[in-house]
């Protein structure tokens, strides 16, 4: 594969898809050929699968079914999109990957993060990230913004109560914390200008 896979990940509105944009535009601006895509989604076949997910009641669904479901949606989006798009040269920048489904799928303890590592290996082939931004915001304003996002319609996953969501954060620090190399951990309560320059300072070993 010859273009760069990167993705972004964080809680519910930490800024996400306003940084995915910004930074596909920034990379664009210096001749580089960006692929942006989101989780789950970003295939038609993977965007049903996200309906499915995200819609309904908290309970139409059980962890189980849902971390499978999950890997199926990324299974698609890896071979049908990403794959193709890096072994063309393209970088793919990707709103959500794996590490979601490791952080969200495992707080409840009925999945091990090697639980969900064996149906990525099964559905992805393993596919991992050169580098995954982890963007990080104080709880307070996450929850006004995700709140301001949502204007009252969260989905069934945003909508979980608030110690799931401090739950899922801790298991992106900790993801940071065990492979530095890999995910680095943003301060996202700076201006979206200067997240937008911190992620591609943490590019430009990359980029040079």
């Amino acid at each position: 594969m010859t273009g760069y896979f990167i993705s972004l990940e964080g809680g519910e509105g930490a800024g996400k898809s306003t940084q995915a944009k910004a930074l596909s535009v920034a990379l664009q601006a210096k001749g580089i050929d960006v692929c942006l895509t989101r989780e789950p989604g970003g295939t038609p076949t993977a965007e049903v699968i996200r309906d499915l997910l995200l819609s309904g009641h908290e309970e139409k669904l059980n962890i189980r079914t849902e971390a499978l479901l999950f890997a199926a949606a990324r299974s698609e989006h890896c071979e049908t999109l990403i794959k193709p798009a890096l072994k063309s040269g393209k970088w793919v920048i990707s709103d959500r990957f794996i590490d979601s489904s490791r952080a969200y799928q495992t707080v409840s303890g009925s999945l091990s993060d090697k639980d969900i590592m064996a149906l990525h290996h099964v559905g992805s082939g393993n596919l991992m990230p050169r580098r995954t931004f982890v963007l990080d915001l104080p709880e307070e304003f996450a929850s006004r913004r995700a709140a301001m996002r949502d204007c009252g319609n969260s989905d069934r996953i945003g909508g979980r109560d608030s110690s799931y969501h401090r739950a899922v954060m801790a298991k992106f620090r900790q993801y940071a914390n065990e492979e530095p190399d890999r995910v680095k951990l943003i301060d996202a309560s700076q201006s979206p200008a200067d997240v937008t320059a911190k992620l591609l300072q943490n590019l430009t070993d990359l980029i040079d």
